[in-house]
């Protein structure tokens, strides 16, 4: 008799939440100096996510960072929707994101879709944005 692969599994193990600190970057300055954690480490965590370019660098997952570059030369009227849909989609796959939401547009400067919205997360509420050339 063969035994079930379940015979197999063992539950004595503890599955624990990994806590957000992490290194402090400055975006301006470039540097990268102390560390952060909560609210402020989940603001980084979406800079992160949303300035990188999904399936361009080997060392990240395919579910992590946003696809833009296919974007471009695209009427607004499809940038817009898009884009709302894929920052969403590239922010909830990190588990510490509920949900994104209150999209706004600005289409004031010429081939720039500059979009802010506001991210859910088990921290609180984080405003946030991002700008894609069309």
């Amino acid at each position: 008799m063969i035994p079930s692969t379940t015979a197999f599994l063992r539950q004595d193990f503890e599955i624990r939440e990994q806590p957000t600190h992490t290194y402090r970057m400055n975006p301006e300055s470039g540097l990268v100096r102390g560390c952060t954690d909560g609210q402020e480490a989940m603001k980084q965590a979406i800079y992160k996510i949303l300035s990188t370019e999904r399936y361009q660098y080997a060392m990240y997952s395919w579910n992590y960072g946003i696809e833009t570059l296919d974007l471009y030369g695209e009427p607004v009227s499809y940038v817009c929707p898009e884009l709302e849909r894929r920052i969403a989609e590239a922010l909830t796959w990190d588990e510490r994101i509920k949900s994104v939401d209150h999209f706004e547009f600005d289409l004031s400067r010429k081939g720039e879709i500059h979009a802010t919205f506001t991210a859910h997360t088990v921290f609180g509420d984080v405003a946030a944005e991002k700008a894609v050339n069309f």
